[in-house]
């Protein structure tokens, strides 16, 4: 398993992260199973939500882990976020508290590795947040800390109080939603892609060590489902398709490792409930695109260069 550097933490942590937001359906039986698939190819690192199936994840997931002697907290680096509540979002120190405590109850662990702001909250205080934060850490109950869909200046607002630092951010990329890497391209253009609709995400994370978890690593734009193997990006699976058969790997590994070989060293959030996709996906940490390889898938997904 290909690994990076989680910000300035100074701890290396699996590039292939398995996110959990598909796992509500499964019994203890098969999440078991796969929670073992995946720890077995190194992929020990699981990224929850309290909000995922009203917190069903979090649960089958404790269950099936805390009734197999085989498998040991210490070998797995649990993540979850909170802040999202039915119609709006909530940071409050009283609320992050609340959310901490029921995830831990739901995951069956006294702790977790890390804990992230799910959304930015219009209103919120960024005192409260450095309150709890404090609370967190020094009883024990959360180790590090990071954020989710945030923008360079809410994170700084966030840094003028907590205490802490924040290691990841949580940001959608795909090879076609990308707008983080076409907005630094397309500079001083008119175009579609210069629009900066994140702050310079991008840039920011790589100039303050934060590493950047991309999740639906396989969407489309505007939530129109998968883009491998769909027709509205039938170039870029033509190409995808070559270079599978030249690496000898899947069409989702490929499309993963072009996220894989951008240097801002990004972990991908997997969201499969599939052992072999996820196996397909983890594939991805063992091909290296060359750089023409890269700006091939990137200008097959429609972007351009200027």
């Amino acid at each position: 398993m290909k690994k990076v550097m989680l910000g300035k933490s100074g701890q290396q942590a699996p590039a292939v992260i398995v996110g959990c937001m598909r796992l509500g359906e499964k019994d203890r039986t098969s999440m078991n199973r796969f929670i073992h698939a995946a720890i077995e190819q190194g992929a020990y690192y699981f990224d929850h939500a309290d909000i995922y199936a009203g917190g069903r994840s979090e649960e089958i997931f404790g269950e099936a882990w805390s009734d197999d002697p085989s498998l040991r907290r210490e070998d797995m680096f649990l993540q979850s976020k909170c802040g999202i509540r039915k119609g709006y979002y909530d940071l409050s120190k009283d609320y992050i508290l609340e959310s901490v405590d029921g995830i831990l109850q739901r995951l069956r662990t006294d702790y977790l590795d890390m804990l992230l702001l799910h959304r930015p909250d219009a209103l919120v205080e960024p005192e409260e947040v450095a309150a709890a934060f404090d609370i967190l850490e020094k009883s024990g109950k959360v180790r590090m800390f990071g954020v989710s869909n945030h923008k360079p200046m809410q994170i700084e607002l966030l840094k003028r109080y907590v205490r802490q630092e924040i290691v990841t951010d949580q940001l959608q990329f795909s090879i076609p939603v990308s707008n983080m890497v076409a907005n630094g391209m397309e500079v001083n253009m008119e175009t579609e892609g210069s629009a900066d609709r994140d702050g310079s995400a991008l840039d920011y994370c790589r100039l303050n060590d934060i590493t950047i978890q991309a999740w639906s690593p396989f969407q489309m734009p505007a939530w129109k489902g998968c883009f491998l193997g769909n027709e509205e990006y039938a170039d870029l699976n033509k190409v995808i398709g070559e270079l599978a058969g030249q690496y000898g790997v899947s069409p989702t590994a490929i499309a993963a490792a072009w996220i894989l070989r951008h240097p801002a060293h990004m972990q991908i959030v997997t969201g499969t409930a599939s052992e072999e996709r996820l196996t397909e996906i983890i594939d991805a940490g063992r091909i290296s695109l060359s750089r023409e390889e890269w700006y091939r898938l990137y200008l097959a997904a429609g972007h351009i260069l200027p």
